[in-house]
């Protein structure tokens, strides 16, 4: 056992007194030893430090000690460090010794340590000093050592001879017992190479999944299968490798390809608008569009609901960095731009990020940005929506509107965003750029050379920030190409900001215009961290590296766009340094800047070292092998170069700056540099000056591989480059990066390995997944050992410490979850468990991207005649060495095939699939004095041939090329089986494939085959002496790819490309046996890609066989071609291809439909082909297409030879041809049926037949027909309760039971005893869509809870707790605010169950919030419906295009089944052996058919007009028949109720296609279609699930719930008993009904219109039909009453939804009885109110004028307030407004004014109380509001123009709410507002008996005031606040009123009809008002008597008394002296 012992004695001449503390820190792990206390000069430690090491100790290793003073409160101080170099302690094993620390300063101080070192090595001999092997030693002084192994697992020793990077891989073992981790062993030290593993190279780099299951068993021993898990099994491009890394398939570059965008944005309304009486518009801005709605009018809570919607055609990123601005706009006009009240602002991505990208009625809280110390100013309410190609939105069915009126829970933000946003400054600090390219052309230069004399830099760069759609720029530096700006620009934005990215642009300022050097954007979610543990953004100050088109100038740069930050940059542009800091504002401090403008200052000069070390990087690659170059390249000499950063670009590269530039980047001094040389060794001093860097290869004309393709000869000559670089040392960034992506892909690959085996249907993928967690949070855990490393090197920001905190908290929870998740991997929570894995993935992906870059991407570019042709981009952390394994880069020091591609837009479509090049490259990137490895991953058996020009003794130089002398012969067999799913190429929709395969500098063609999509080509392609160079070991486990080209044929011009895929052949050397379990190769599927797109699957194998001394003669021998007729042409071999037997298919042939016309030409007599591997059948021919499309014989068969297995079945092709005269046939279209598994035939398991044989079972349903409700009701009602109580406290509950109580006395639960009269088909569908919305919250709930379950299992598997102790836990540490998102979803589940029970039982149906097929698997029960494709595939989006290239549909279905078949089948009794499998098939003769369509509504449909509105009617088309609604087109709406039903009588075949449109009408020019439904009938008509008519809940002969169908339900039942030969139905007495051996019950009587009742058997018999699903055998489940929602598409746009449709198709066949007249869905007709609204009086309200005379102040009070009457008694505590005139008293001429919302232009007015002056107004004024109101939907329905010009009416439904203002009456000026109040009339707070009793509460706790609806009381007097908001936007209370409400029906009215204000009929008494209101001229006396008594009255009284007082004390004064002098003398 090796272990290293450090004994750590004492530590002496310390300073000061006090507890110490050390630490001992080796190979990464380090151990704290006991705290010293008290103690002075010496501190005795005396203890003991062991570590078991795996490796050998190293002589470069390094062991550190830290002393530091102990502090229990604070953190502990660091007296100094002492490191040394294990170097002796290697040699010698045991050394003591005492030696002083160095400080922070790396200054020696006084404090010494003594300690004694033991190294314990395996084999007892000890490491020898090894001389060569390092080019310097560092200096103890230097404090920054240049060495890295400090990892445990270091697995190189530097002295021992292995290359290091199989230094342990031969020793891992493939498979692990459950728990112990290989890495778990190696720590422990007990690495014993076994046997096995000895072996294993024998072993199969890919083994059998069964092999492997048995080999987990016998490792597993006994355990049990359940704690199992499978270590890597991956496909065959991951072989066992070290020397290779994985090509890369998907050539396009995804992003930059523009896509459609369609963003729907609905502004419902805003409310608490700051500011009084406004007109208030809402803007909407994305981009550079902007909206308006319409303006409202003297309200600050607008009531809008418009609906816009923005088309965007842009990539995705440049769309989610659009900005949608909601701005508020009081009074805009024509003329003036009105001011702004607040915005709000959210980038498109936020609303793209969120689920069903969107946000549903949520409210945006809208600031201030000229003010940023105000608050809030209002919100609005809307939805948002983003829709991108194939993304479908729901619109979510929510809670009743009440729960969205609270704003506070609904707020537009994101979930785990506070609803306090506070402001913030971001500052985006620009120091300097360096190494920006020209941007004019020389010419111009040499001009300005010539006139000024001065050589200058041709470019003049600013740098523009942009963040949240504000734009800033620094100042232009002119002429400089390392430019220094040291300026910030600064955003002041809410915090957390709702715009993820912030783009950083380099620009060039030009007179004519300003273009884009590069662009970066730096997504804030990666520099951040929201967590409680979290950060604000931060970066920097760090090197940001821009990429963009190639550098020479160009005046018209074709790739300009790169440049702009579209698409992949094609090469190094410039780097700038910046920095990035948020400051969070304190809004109340006074100095603070109120504005949101973008400011630009300077900023100090930043210190050289703050971005890390300089450091010398070397860069070396070496091309193996350059094939596939296109052949447009191939006539010319091609050389390949290789840069990173501007270094080893040699045309255009760093543009020398005019100044004396050094040698080196950063300008440090010479004398630095020369140190630098000094440093490095004694051989490297002299060449280092002149080290040239040799970035190109030399030129070499090419040779022909084929047609297509060229290669250079690199046979054993290896041409290499090598760059010198110099970079700020930031490797520690990178390596975490690595070695997080590491960890992610193992887990991408384990995860599509289980994926694989699980779409295989192999067995166990739970083991597999279960390995791959165990890997994974090993891996976890190994990240936290490695990842905290050179923590104090120099240039480390805030971020990275910051991050590499949260990465390894996330890192170590992410383990700490694998291990749990692991545990709970069991059969069937695979797929769950699947699931979170993949959201691991995504976060190690999202953490592993490193925001601060170091040293820039390295590219490869192929050169001809000094132009460039095609590049690679290769990251450069991904060629990274490291001495530790992890950190490596995944490609570093292997070979990696990388393919060139055409740079910017060129490399988009066709053109950029092609290869340009495929290179075999090394590349190695590391510091320059860890050089010495660079060769080490090379292929051995080469020699390195050194630059000759330089001279002796210069053996460090790197080698120009390698030369090969180790050859090895091969051949190669490629067994190409076949294809299939391929893309169509031809315009017949077919393509004639072949195979190119490319092998090294070979290729070879497979044989054509023509008119097909699944060729099976048969065919072995053998390729003699293969060569290839290097060890025969190495080659063995690590081939080269091949590459597996597929093209189509074409008859002239060249082969077009259909896809590609690669592959590694399975290697045989020449030693080693043929036979099991290799060989021979089994086949394999690859998949072929095109683009980034697939384009189908090869079915092949490949071998590389080595052939020895012996020739070829030691080969397996080769068959000769068997087949005569197929030439030369040699078949796969019999041990590789499959094992096939004998099936049957068997084609039912129902009809062709839709068949399109083929080259002008109608299709008459079509056939179909059916061919499936080389067997077929055809198709009767049809007659006459247009008569009767269907065929005439049903059924055909034939039998085929197919492989057992089933995954490796070829592809069934269907094809129609037309059948022409003399004898021609055309192909009309084809469908490949990829996978026939769907229609294998199993026979019914005879037991199973009739399971309910055993004992009868009952179903019983009540005769409640609430039942079902009830159900739900229950459960919710035991879910819920069961989570909402027990998170709650004691004192919670409680308050809710009296929340529920208070809620029966405000009256939701009154009773509405519905009457059957009232209740119509709407009551049905409301109360429908009610039960829709409740399944779909119990749903939500359900979810949240079982989420809520799951985390608790996690948490407390992690911490050991029961779930159950948890949830008992839960309600004592949750706090109440806490209360989370999910109870508050349980809580309305609840709370709605409660409502639910009282309301009226109305009959039900089913509202499907989706199409009918959605939910009955398409009606493809037994009839499939095949679309036959024609015509070239579109390479766009996949979807998009195929639609077009339809040219039919094809009917029937498919059956097979292997033979023989059993005999039971076929004797059943009635068994029709003309019909095979497919008995009881209905006939296909034609059928008439009444088809009646009910439309319902239409919803969020795409305006089709320029206000942003639609005129929508319906078009209804059903084959040459069609139905135009179009004078009932809907005026201006969006979401028009049609409530129609239209009747066409059809003939099933002939027209079964039914279209249903929403045209928008115009007035001039022709009606554009909005969008368009289709629906198969055929399929419902046919479908077993009897799509015809939708069954109801209950039978009724009259009423709104009639029963549709002609046929009675017993009529039905017995039909389908009788078709599905079940016995019954019997029925019995006493309610019963038994079908098969099932007893249903039911009620037995119905009552007819007379109310009679009568006995009847349907109830019994409709019980059985609703509950059909549960017979045996036969049952299903039949289609109920419903209403389907649609989506309707526009071809225009195709794949975006234009709005939704909700619609029901009923059809009833014409031979049976003709159905009832269509029920009446016609839309309800609001009903006419009258709201009389009388008001009585007010008071306090506040008093705001000057009386002329007395100076009071009174208002003058008048209420503004339908046909609601209302009654205006009296307002009380108005607010005065005037000073009168002479006293300077405050008084009001109060007037009150009202009006019903939308109606504003009939507000009215009370008249005026003159001069108030307490504030108190009588008025007994009346108002009367005649209005129509919709009862269900609770709105008010007003229909009026919107303008002048209108052509018609709008009818708008808002909701029902009364405002009621009080005014002060102005003569001269404008009148001033006071107050308002505004009831909704639906739920408003009960009006105060008394002025006294009515406060603020009444308004600021509305939720939980008992609250009453003017409907259900009809009349309701009482006292209400006026309210407004004072400057603080604090509400204040300005006023009280007194009003009655009262509500009376049209007719009510028109029977007691009453005047407005206090006219005839019923006029209300005069207001006993005081006399001042009359003006002084006309009674100055009285006015004087009213202000003395009412005024002055106790202040006379008390002015009085105080008279009095003070003459009863002068008279007493007076006469006190007299009479003294009288008492004195007795007198």
């Amino acid at each position: 056992m090796m272990s290293l012992m450090v004994h750590l004695k004492t530590v002496a001449h310390l300073r000061g007194k006090g507890d110490r503390v050390a630490k001992v820190a080796f190979r990464g792990l380090s151990f704290y030893s006991r705290v010293a206390e008290n103690c002075e000069d010496v501190a005795h430690f005396n203890e003991m430090f062991r570590w078991p090491i795996a490796s050998r100790l190293d002589g470069n290793e390094m062991l550190e000690i830290q002393v530091y003073n102990y502090s229990k409160v604070f953190s502990n101080r660091l007296v100094g460090t002492f490191c040394m170099v294990l170097q002796k302690v290697a040699e010698e094993g045991h050394l003591e010794l005492t030696d002083t620390l160095i400080d922070d300063n790396n200054t020696s101080i006084k404090t010494t340590v003594t300690i004694e070192i033991r190294y314990q090595p395996m084999d007892g001999t000890v490491g020898v000093w090894s001389d060569g092997e390092f080019l310097d030693v560092p200096d103890d002084r230097d404090g920054m050592f240049a060495f890295e192994t400090d990892s445990l697992l270091s697995g190189q020793s530097h002295g021992s001879g292995i290359s290091p990077a199989r230094s342990l891989q031969g020793s891992i073992p493939t498979f692990r017992k459950a728990g112990k981790g290989v890495f778990s062993a190696m720590k422990l030290g007990k690495i014993k190479i076994s046997k096995d593993d000895h072996k294993k190279g024998d072993e199969p780099a890919i083994l059998d999944m069964e092999d492997l299951d048995r080999k987990a068993i016998r490792l597993a021993g006994t355990m049990e299968p359940d704690t199992i898990s499978l270590a890597s099994v991956t496909a065959v491009t991951t072989n066992v490798s070290n020397k290779r890394s994985k090509p890369d398939i998907k050539m396009e570059p995804s992003s930059g390809r523009p896509v459609d965008y369609q963003i729907s944005i609905t502004v419902i309304e805003a409310r608490q608008l700051l500011g009084l009486n406004m007109d208030p518009v809402v803007c909407v801005e994305i981009g550079d569009d902007k909206k308006y709605t319409s303006m409202k009018e003297s309200t600050n809570c607008p009531y809008y609901n418009e609906y816009f919607v923005f088309d965007f055609h842009v990539p995705p990123h440049v769309m989610f960095d659009k900005i949608i601005k909601l701005s508020v706009i009081h009074s805009k006009n024509l003329l003036r731009s009105g001011t702004l009240v607040g915005t709000f602002k959210m980038d498109v991505g936020t609303v793209y990020s969120q689920t069903e990208h969107q946000f549903y009625h949520k409210w945006a809280m809208l600031s201030d940005p000229d003010d940023i110390t105000v608050g809030c100013k209002g919100y609005i309410k809307c939805d948002i929506a983003v829709v991108g190609k194939g993304d479908n939105i729901k619109t979510p069915h929510k809670a009743n509107e009440t729960d969205e009126d609270e704003i506070e829970g609904n707020l537009l933000l994101p979930e785990g965003i506070p609803a306090e946003r506070q402001w913030a400054r971001f500052y985006v600090k620009i120091y300097r750029a360096e190494g920006l390219p020209k941007m004019n052309t020389t010419i111009m230069a040499n001009v300005k050379k010539a006139f000024i004399g001065e050589n200058r830099d041709l470019v003049d760069p600013y740098v523009q920030v942009q963040f949240a759609g504000q734009k800033g720029k620094t100042s232009v530096q002119k002429s400089s190409y390392e430019p220094i700006w040291n300026e910030q620009v600064i955003f002041t934005e809410l915090f957390p900001p709702l715009c993820k990215r912030l783009k950083v642009q380099i620009r060039d300022s030009d007179k004519v215009n300003d273009v884009a050097i590069g662009t970066h954007f730096i997504d804030l979610r990666k520099i951040s961290n929201e967590g409680d543990k979290g950060f604000l953004p931060t970066l920097g100050p760090a090197w940001v590296n821009m990429y963009g088109s190639t550098r020479q100038y160009t005046l018209m740069d074709e790739h300009q766009d790169l440049n702009e930050g579209l698409g992949e940059g094609v090469s190094f542009r410039a780097r700038l340094l910046l920095s990035i800091a948020v400051e969070i504002l304190d809004t109340t401090s006074p100095e603070i800047l109120s504005s949101t403008e973008v400011q630009v200052e300077t900023i100090s000069n930043i210190s050289e070292s703050a971005t890390g070390k300089m450091e010398e990087f070397f860069l070396f690659g070496s091309f193996l092998e350059a094939t596939m170059i296109d052949r447009k390249i191939g006539d010319k000499a091609i050389s390949f170069e290789i840069t990173i950063g501007n270094y080893g670009n040699q045309i255009d590269g760093v543009s020398k700056p005019s100044s004396t530039k050094k040698k080196k980047k950063d300008s440090e001094s010479e004398q630095e540099e020369n140190e630098l040389i000094q440093n490095s060794s004694e051989d490297e001093a002299d060449e280092d000056g002149d080290l040239v860097s040799v970035s190109s290869t030399p030129l070499m004309k090419p040779f022909i591989t084929d047609r297509n393709y060229f290669h250079l000869p690199y046979f054993e000559k290896k041409p290499c480059v090598y760059i010198k670089s110099w970079w700020q040392d930031q490797r520690r960034r990178l390596y975490n990066s690595n070695m997080m992506d590491k960890i992610a892909d193992k887990l991408e690959e384990g995860l599509n390995d289980v994926q694989e085996i699980m779409k295989t249907e192999k067995a166990f993928p739970e083991r597999r997944l279960r390995g791959v967690l165990e890997e994974l949070s090993v891996g976890c855990s190994r990240f936290v050992t490695l990842a905290n490393k050179d923590v104090n090197q120099a240039g480390r920001t805030k971020l990275d410490r910051e991050r590499l905190k949260s990465c390894m908290r996330e890192m170590d929870s992410m383990g700490q979850q694998a291990k749990q998740i692991r545990t709970q991997v069991k059969k069937n929570t695979v797929r769950d468990k699947l699931k979170l894995a993949q959201h691991f993935l995504q976060k190690l992906r999202f953490l592993a991207d490193e925001p601060q870059h170091s040293i820039p991407d390295v590219f490869i570019w192929m050169m001809t005649n000094n132009k460039r042709i095609a590049y690679a981009r290769i990251p450069s952390k991904d060629i990274l060495y490291s001495i530790v394994d992890e950190e490596t880069g995944k490609d570093c020091g292997k070979v990696k095939a990388v393919f060139l591609k055409l740079p910017g837009k060129k490399g988009f479509g066709p053109a950029g699939w092609t290869v340009q090049a495929k290179l075999e490259l090394y590349l190695w990137l590391g510091l320059n004095k860890q050089k010495k490895d660079f060769l080490s991953g090379l292929p051995n058996g080469f020699e390195e041939i050194k630059a000759t020009k330089m001279g002796p003794g210069l053996h460090t130089l790197p080698p120009v090329s390698l030369v090969y002398n180790m050859k090895q012969v091969f051949q190669l067999r490629a067994h190409m089986y076949q294809a299939r799913s391929l893309f169509a190429a031809d315009s017949s929709g077919l393509s004639d494939p072949f195979a190119r395969v490319f092998f090294s500098t070979h290729s070879q063609v497979t044989e054509v085959l023509s008119e097909t999509l699944c060729p099976t080509w048969d065919q072995l392609l053998v390729f003699d002496d293969v060569e290839l160079f290097g060890e025969a070991s190495e080659l063995r486990d690590d081939p080269p790819i091949i590459v597996v080209e597929i093209y189509d044929q074409d008859t002239v011009g060249k082969a077009e490309f259909i896809g590609r895929t690669f592959a590694k052949p399975t290697i045989k050397m020449c030693d080693e046996h043929y036979g099991p379990p290799r060989f021979p190769p089994q086949l394999e599927y690859y998949q072929i890609y095109r683009g980034n797109c697939t384009a189908g699957e090869l079915l092949a194998a490949f071998e590389l066989l080595q052939v020895g001394q012996g020739g070829k003669a030691d080969l397996p021998p080769l068959e000769g071609p068997t087949d005569s007729e197929r030439g030369p042409i040699l078949p796969v071999p019999l041990g590789i291809r499959p094992v096939l037997s004998r099936y049957r298919i068997e084609v039912l042939f129902w009809g062709l439909r839709d068949l399109k016309r083929i080259n002008l030409a109608q299709v008459d007599r079509p056939r179909v082909d059916i061919e499936c591997a080389g067997r077929g059948v055809q198709s009767a021919l049809i007659q006459n297409y247009k008569k009767n499309p269907n065929f005439n014989t049903l059924v055909k068969w034939f039998e085929v030879d197919l492989p057992e297995n089933e995954l490796l079945h070829p592809p069934l092709n269907i094809r129609v041809v037309d059948c022409r005269a003399f004898g021609r046939f055309i192909l009309v279209g084809s469908h490949a049926v990829t996978s026939l598994r769907h229609f294998i035939y199993s026979a019914p398991d005879k037991n199973s037949n009739n399971w309910a044989s055993a004992g009868d079972i009952i179903v019983n349903v009540d005769t409640d027909p609430l039942i079902r409700k009830m159900d739900t009701v229950v459960k919710l009602d035991a879910m819920s309760d069961a989570v909402v109580k027990v998170d709650m406290t004691e004192e919670e509950s409680d308050k809710e039971k009296k929340k529920k109580k208070k809620k029966k006395k405000g009256g939701v639960e009154e009773e509405d005893e519905t009457d059957e009269r009232v209740l119509d088909w709407w009551s049905k569908y409301f109360a429908s869509i009610e039960t829709l919305k409740e399944t779909l919250r119990a749903q939500e709930a359900a979810q949240a809870e079982a989420e809520e379950r799951e985390d608790l299992e996690i948490a407390a598997e992690v911490t050991d707790i029961k779930p159950d102790d948890l949830l008992l836990k839960g309600s004592k540490t949750k706090s109440k605010d806490k209360k989370t998102l999910k109870d508050k979803k349980k809580g309305q589940a609840a709370d709605c169950s409660e409502k639910r029970r009282v309301k009226a039982k109305v009959d039900e149906l089913v509202v499907y919030n989706k199409e009918l097929e959605s939910e009955f698997g398409i009606f493809e029960d037994w009839l499939h419906t095949f679309n036959l494709y024609r015509g070239k595939a579109g390479d766009d989006d996949e979807q998009a295009m195929d639609d077009d290239r339809i040219v039919g549909r094809f009917k029937g279905s498919l059956c097979m089944y292997k033979l023989p078949l059993s005999e039971e089948i076929t004797r059943e009794a009635g068994f029709d052996p003309n019909m095979g499998m497919f008995q009881n098939i209905p006939h296909n003769d034609p059928i008439n058919v009444l088809v009646r369509v009910y439309v319902v509504r239409a919803t969020d449909l795409h305006p089709a007009d320029i206000n942003g509105k639609a005129d929508p009617y319906i078009v209804i088309k059903l084959g040459k028949s069609e139905i135009k609604d179009k004078e009932n087109y809907i005026s201006k709406q969006l979401n028009p109720v049609f409530g129609k039903s239209f009747d066409i009588e059809a003939t099933f075949p002939m027209e079964s296609m039914l279209t249903v449109s929403v045209y928008d009408w115009d007035l001039v020019g022709t009606d554009d279609l909005i969008g368009e439904t289709k629906i198969d009938l055929e399929n419902r008509f046919y479908s077993k699930y009897r799509a015809t008519c939708g069954i109801s809940s209950t039978y009724s002969l009259h009423g709104y719930n009639i029963w549709r169908d002609p046929m009675k339900p017993s009529q039905l039942l017995a039909k389908l008993c009788k078709d599905g030969k079940i016995d019954g139905p019997h029925y019995g007495p006493g309610g019963k009904v038994k079908v098969g051996n099932q007893f249903f019950h039911g009620p037995t009587e119905i009552e007819d219109e007379n109310g009679l009742k009568k006995q009847t058997e349907e109830h019994l018999a409709l019980t059985v039909l609703n509950h059909w699903e549960e017979i045996p055998r036969v049952g299903c489940k039949l289609v109920p009453e419903h209403v389907e929602t649609r989506p309707l598409l526009n071809p225009d746009k195709p794949g975006i939804e234009q709005g939704r449709i909700e619609m029901w198709v009923d059809m009833f066949p014409m031979d049976m009885p003709a159905p009832g007249p269509a029920i009446d869905i016609s839309p309800r007709k609001p009903k006419r109110y009258e709201l009389r609204v009388i008001i009585w009086n007010t008071d306090e309200v506040i008093l705001e004028d000057d009386d002329y005379f007395t100076g009071e102040k009174s208002s003058d009070i008048f209420v503004r307030g339908f046909e609601l009457r209302v009654v205006i008694w009296n307002t009380d505590d108005v607010i005065l407004e005037d000073d009168a005139f002479m006293t300077g008293e405050k008084m009001s001429d109060i007037y009150v004014r009202g009006w019903l919302k939308g109606q504003q232009e009939d507000k009215q007015d009370t008249d005026v109380h003159y001069h108030s002056l307490t504030g108190e107004g009588n008025f007994n004024w009346r108002f009367v509001f005649p209005f129509d109101y919709l009862m269900a939907e609770e709105k008010i329905v007003i229909s009026k123009k919107e303008s002048m010009f209108s052509w018609d009416e709008t009818e708008y439904k808002i909701p029902p709410r009364l405002t009621l203002q009080v005014w002060d009456a102005d003569h001269f000026s404008a009148d001033d507002f006071l107050g308002a109040i505004e009831l909704d009339l639906n739920r408003f707070p009960r009006g105060a008996k008394t002025a006294k009793q009515c406060s603020l509460d009444m308004i600021r706790n509305e939720q939980e005031l008992p609250t009453i609806s003017i409907f259900k009381q009809k009349r309701v007097k009482g006292w209400w606040p006026f309210v407004a908001r004072d400057e603080n936007d604090e509400m204040e209370l300005t006023g009280k009123v007194e009003a009655e409400l009262h509500l009376v029906t049209a007719e009510e009215a028109e029977k007691n009809p009453v005047g407005l204000g206090r006219n005839e009929p019923d006029p209300l008494e005069k207001p006993n008002r005081p006399d001042t209101t009359f003006l002084w001229f006309l009674s100055p006396l009285k006015a004087i008597r009213y202000l003395v008594c009412n005024r002055y009255k106790w202040l006379i009284i008390k002015i009085v008394l105080a008279l009095l007082l003070l003459i009863m004390l002068g008279l007493f004064l007076y006469s006190m002296p007299g009479y003294l002098v009288k008492k004195l003398l007795g007198a």
